[in-house]
């Protein structure tokens, strides 16, 4: 190969690979209703304490579904409330309850079922902080996009993981799904 034929290809390298980084960019943005809200171009977003009121701006936003992992029990998750508002709003809604405290399987399982389906996508995934939602998330990367772990951290730290046990329970439940 031509020096000159070595140097296009190498440009024409980094150019793809920088483009493909900065598609993947995480935004974070002011929604009234929802804490930290983050999210990567139109694929996803990732939230804390999400008001049932804000969901029919989730739908104006283009996100076609609402994952809740809120236990029912947590202080201000009115399930039923968001689940109203979400029918409303003409989003799908999936509740996948999970207690961090818990490193049960299913609901990983009962996850991946959902966040695959095309009728899901794009999708809002929320819980009370924001790190269960980007932990899940994470399992999704890895799985499915079978991206790399260092990558898929990053991007899910920059949604809102901050959980060492959420992000020990998502890397565990890829090790043995895989």
């Amino acid at each position: 190969m031509t020096n000159r034929r070595m140097i296009l290809a190498l440009g024409v390298s980094v150019t793809l690979t920088a483009a493909g980084v900065t598609a993947q960019q995480v935004t974070k943005q002011e929604v009234a209703g929802i804490t930290n809200f983050a999210r990567v171009e139109t694929t996803i977003a990732c939230g804390g304490a999400t008001k049932p009121e804000a969901l029919s701006t989730l739908k104006k936003m283009g996100f076609n579904s609402v994952f809740n992992l809120r236990m029912p029990n947590e202080a201000g998750a009115d399930i039923t409330a968001s689940e109203s508002a979400a029918a409303a709003a003409g989003l799908n809604y999936v509740h996948i309850p999970w207690n961090a405290q818990s490193m049960d399987p299913s609901v990983g399982d009962r996850f991946m079922a959902e966040i695959v389906k095309p009728a899901n996508q794009p999708a809002y995934i929320h819980c009370a902080g924001g790190s269960r939602a980007a932990g899940m998330w994470l399992i999704k990367r890895l799985l499915v996009d079978k991206w790399d772990v260092d990558r898929a951290v990053k991007e899910a730290t920059d949604l809102g993981l901050a959980s060492e046990r959420v992000k020990q329970y998502a890397l565990e439940y890829v090790r043995t799904h895989r």
